[in-house]
């Protein structure tokens, strides 16, 4: 925009650009005869702007946040949603009378609480529990004490409910959601947990023998914890629960499929996220879109207006693309031939889920970044198997949305490894895709 003034704020970091803003003078009573004041997050360079008329001009607030994503204001309040937690303000407008210039300042919004995030590691048998939390801005840590040769879980809780105890200022909490990998034909939706839920999860852990069982165990293990908060399961597979019958159904009889055999994809929790942040960011992400989530666990998944049409997981999480320890799509030949040569099921499955993929084909490791390092012709060729099924499986996707608007990675591979994401777009260039080395 032109115009004739401008609004300069004296930056906190000396070593920080100061923010300037200009205005018409038709901005303003743009703003008065709206009733409305302008909210302004710039996700790249980190900046929140509020701007409000006040009868002269511009009334003006910025502040920096670590990549904010997102806000919502009701009845004087702001929250903001940033890179790794929520930040909330209250407006007082006592203060705001007391500010100068006299009679300048309509509004004032002060830090009223912040959500805390963290995790907790070194759950594992022999591990080392430590518990790591960011409170306003603030990171904590403290090692937990558990016995090392029993269940860490329940000592981790308790340090947890007495870290939320101590903390000033947190929200009462209202609910805990849990990951759970799969929903099965049952769940399509999330849901409130209760012994009836929790048995039919049970029941799908030879589906998910990596994570079901775990899920499970920490939702049992919230609801002894939490007693009395609703414990809600949010399902891998429910943004895949709406996939064309075509994508979902395997070629069987339909006895077998009447038993539920399909295709339930997974990483769903993941591509919804992905979705709603490429849709609010471009609308180009209305049409065809291939987002690839890229980890120890990986897949694809193909949308059209936001709906997932097809994915690479199927009715377990071994199928699809090549994996950190999981073989992904392999000729069903392979396990007949396997059980002809006396394999039984514990075999096979440990072979499936823990010695194949990356780990298996180069005898190295499970982890892409010890492989890039590694060099080596077996390190080489497992990286090279990987990009090969991620670009054979995009293409397969893209034809069946009828080509591509949109590529998106996310895991763990997907974000951090430039290498890869520049082969995979090359290799797509026929789809139209240009990869930038800058912003790569």
């Amino acid at each position: 925009m032109s115009g004739h003034a401008s609004i300069r704020e004296v930056p906190a970091d000396p070593n920080e650009s100061a923010l300037r803003a200009a205005h018409t003078p038709n901005f303003p009573h743009v703003l008065r005869e709206l009733g409305a004041s302008l909210f302004v997050t710039t996700y790249q360079a980190g900046k929140l702007a509020i701007l409000r008329e006040d009868g002269h001009g511009l009334n003006a607030h910025f502040r920096s946040f670590p990549a904010p994503m997102g806000m919502a204001l009701n009845d004087g309040r702001l929250a903001i949603g940033t890179a790794q937690q929520v930040w909330e303000f209250v407006d007082v407008p006592a203060v705001a009378a007391r500010l100068a210039p006299p009679g300048r300042n309509d509004a004032c919004f002060l830090p009223r609480s912040c959500h805390v995030t963290g995790n907790i590691q070194g759950l594992e048998p022999g591990g080392r529990p430590t518990m790591a939390w960011t409170f306003q801005g603030v990171p904590g840590q403290q090692p937990i004490a558990a016995d090392t040769q029993g269940d860490a879980f329940a000592p981790a809780l308790l340090e947890l409910q007495r870290l939320l105890a101590t903390l000033p200022g947190l929200p009462q909490i209202e609910a805990v959601a849990h990951r759970v990998v799969h929903g099965g034909a049952q769940f399509r939706a999330s849901v409130h947990v209760s012994d009836a839920v929790l048995e039919h999860l049970s029941e799908l852990c030879s589906l998910a023998p990596l994570h079901q069982p775990h899920n499970i165990e920490g939702v049992r293990a919230f609801r002894a914890a939490f007693a009395g908060l609703p414990q809600i399961a949010c399902f891998d597979t429910a943004f895949h629960a709406a996939m064309p019958e075509v994508a979902s159904a395997f070629a069987l009889p339909l006895d077998l499929q009447g038993q539920g055999i399909r295709r339930y994809g997974f990483h769903g929790l993941s591509y919804q996220y992905v979705m709603g942040r490429l849709i609010s960011l471009s609308p180009r992400a209305q049409g065809r879109v291939l987002m690839a989530h890229l980890g120890n666990g990986a897949s694809l998944c193909a949308a059209l207006q936001g709906r997932s049409q097809g994915t690479t997981m199927g009715f377990s999480a071994l199928d699809g693309l090549m994996m950190g320890t999981r073989c992904g799509a392999l000729d069903a030949g392979v396990l007949l031939y396997l059980l002809e040569q006396g394999w039984d099921h514990d075999r096979l499955q440990d072979l499936l889920y823990k010695r194949s993929g990356l780990l298996g084909v180069s005898g190295i490791s499970a982890d892409m970044r010890r492989l890039r390092a590694d060099g080596s012709a077996a390190a080489r060729k497992a990286i090279d198997l990987f990009t090969y099924r991620v670009v054979r499986e995009s293409g397969a996707l893209s034809a069946c949305v009828g080509g591509l608007d949109v590529l998106a990675f996310s895991g763990g591979i997907g974000e951090h490894d430039v290498l890869l994401r520049e082969d995979v777009c090359e290799r797509l260039a026929y789809l139209g895709v240009e990869v930038d080395p800058q912003r790569n």
